[in-house]
């Protein structure tokens, strides 16, 4: 896997699916092509982490830090629309 791919899937993950597809370097995986359709446009982080998990396994750090990374999303991302949404 491409260092880079890593890197700005931590940050944007979206994108970096979007770019990496428009390239033809998408890391080698076993999920269809529906299913990279749906997980990119509703969970590119777990998508993401399953491409890592095929591609350099669970040992590897960056499977542990995108884990780490989208859990903390996941949980701390609501926190912040909660507030915005507690000002109106």
């Amino acid at each position: 896997m491409d260092t880079l791919f890593l890197v700005l899937s931590l940050f944007l993950p979206r994108l970096a699916l979007v770019v990496y597809w428009f390239l033809g370097l998408i890391p080698f995986n076993t999920v269809p092509f529906f299913g990279d359709v749906l997980l990119s446009i509703f969970l590119p982080r777990v998508l993401i982490i399953i491409y890592i998990a095929q591609n350099l396994g669970t040992e590897s750090p960056w499977f542990w830090i995108h884990l780490i990374v989208g859990i903390g999303v996941y949980i701390f991302g609501g926190n912040k629309a909660r507030k915005r949404k507690k000002k109106d």
